[in-house]
């Protein structure tokens, strides 16, 4: 009979698991396999790169001998094997590894690109700081906005408390109608019929919370010697400047 190809199919599908009987033939097949697998890679041409690179670490991987001439110069300067350099013996044990280069870029690409990745991160925090900085604005300019919201309800408070004192002052007095029409605290639902009214009206609306209570606040202290903040009637204008601290809130506080 021929002797069958180990290639062919008979062959290949025949179960080789490690521990199960095997036909002669098929395991010398295998055997000759394996010493080939060997044979080429003992063979096998190494490239310039990896020949360079075992001559390199063959090289770094050896201790400088006496032969060395740079080495006996050291050794008669006192130096000994394993010992830091300089005089004190502060400097470097180990010798600098040299760093090969082994890509095919060209000289400085390596600096380009760790310089582009700096600017890149130095940009996102700078993207980052403005994003923190434009919050906290945010957040500056609601707290202040919110502050002048309490304190223009705190002056509106203010100036009703002084309407309803201007008035209740200068009826006490037999006044009857107040110097400004914006004086007193006058009811919603009563009508101004009166042009003179309306042109009044349309002047105080010109001025703000902050005016109005200014000068309130100065006719009280004028005409009636009193001052709200105090919540005090003084008996005369000597008798108001001497006890009374201010004529604003800020001065009270």
């Amino acid at each position: 009979d021929e002797e069958e190809d180990y290639m062919s199919d008979l062959f290949i599908k025949q179960d080789v698991r490690p521990g199960l009987p095997m036909v002669r033939r098929v395991k010398e097949a295998i055997q000759k396999e394996e010493k080939q697998k060997e044979a080429n890679e003992k063979n096998r041409q190494k490239s310039i790169k990896e020949e360079e690179k075992e001559r390199r670490d063959l090289v770094l991987k050896s201790a400088l001998g006496n032969e060395n001439k740079g080495f006996a110069l050291l050794q008669k300067m006192g130096y000994k094997s394993g010992q830091a350099l300089g005089k004190s013996g502060e400097g470097i044990v180990e010798p600098i590894p040299l760093n090969i280069k082994t890509g095919l870029s060209g000289l400085g690409h390596e600096e380009l690109k760790k310089r582009k990745a700096e600017e890149k991160l130095e940009n996102y925090r700078q993207k980052l700081h403005m994003k923190k900085q434009a919050n906290e604005q945010a957040a500056d300019q609601f707290r202040i906005r919110f502050k002048n919201k309490q304190e223009e309800r705190k002056m509106e408070g203010d100036l009703r408390k002084s309407q309803r004192a201007c008035q209740q002052l200068d009826m006490q007095k037999d006044i009857d109608v107040p110097k400004e029409t914006w004086f007193w605290i006058e009811p919603e639902e009563e009508d101004k019929k009166d042009e003179e009214d309306k042109e009044d009206e349309c002047t105080s609306s010109d001025l703000s919370v902050s005016e109005k209570l200014h000068i309130l606040t100065a006719y009280l202290r004028e005409e009636h010697f009193y001052c709200i903040w105090c919540g005090t009637t003084y008996e005369d204008s000597e008798d108001l400047s001497s006890n009374c601290p201010g004529d604003s809130a800020a001065d009270h506080d």
